[in-house]
């Protein structure tokens, strides 16, 4: 139900622009967070942004370096990705959730409890 792409292989310092397009829902009712899972890791949410558009969030390791942003007209979800590091390699899935009020997203550890409907995920490989 949701269609994650723009995955590839990049050198460190280099920038990906993934893309997540729901299928049979829009976003001005769901708000959208993007995890990623390395080899061996846990899931981890870095990003997340709210129906309204105006609340994100980022974790600490992505902040500054990554971008998260709606476009409603296209009913599409976007991550840019710039600065990459070998350690942002990992699948990386987009979500969708409308629990949380309109100018709110879920972002907490325990946040992929809560998003509804995900994505197949796509790679991310950062070279060094």
């Amino acid at each position: 139900q949701l269609q994650a792409s723009g995955g590839g292989l990049v050198q460190a310092g280099g920038s990906l622009r993934l893309s997540c397009v729901p299928s049979g829902f829009t976003l001005d009712y769901y708000s959208i967070g993007w995890f990623r899972q390395a080899p061996g890791k846990e899931r981890e949410e870095v990003s997340c942004i709210s129906r309204s558009g105006d609340k994100t969030y980022y974790s600490d390791s992505v902040k500054g370096r990554f971008t998260i942003s709606a476009d409603h007209a296209k009913n599409t979800a976007y991550l840019q990705m710039i600065g990459l590091k070998p350690e942002d390699t990992a699948v990386y899935y987009c979500a969708a959730e409308n629990r949380a009020p309109p100018t709110e997203c879920t972002f907490n550890d325990d946040a992929h409890y809560e998003y509804e409907y995900w994505g197949q995920g796509t790679l991310v490989t950062v070279s060094s």
